[in-house]
């Protein structure tokens, strides 16, 4: 289990399409035993997306904001290669700064 990092997981309403990007996120957070918290973003438009937009530059989804307001966004199968190998708190401080 990795050290307890709060962050926020920023994800569409259907992770539960397998394979999904959120999906593929939240999997490796559920399996590194990540404490978060879902905060659901609009489906549509991708325009309402007004954190995500500001903070990552870009509408895509997933996004994970950090306690100390840095926000880090990849594509999934990254993102999901760093919480897998432990690394995902090496992304918070150093990420996209709020």
């Amino acid at each position: 289990m990795t050290a307890s990092i709060a962050i926020k997981f920023h994800r569409c309403r259907f992770v539960r399409v397998k394979a999904g990007a959120c999906w593929t996120v939240q999997q490796a957070l559920d399996e590194q035993g990540v404490e978060y918290e879902n905060v659901i973003e609009p489906t549509y438009p991708r325009g309402k997306r007004k954190d995500v937009i500001e903070h990552t530059g870009q509408h895509y989804l997933p996004a994970i904001e950090f306690e100390d307001g840095t926000w880090y966004r990849e594509e999934s199968k990254v993102m999901a290669k760093t919480i897998r190998s432990g690394r995902l708190h090496e992304k918070a401080g150093s990420a996209i700064p709020r």
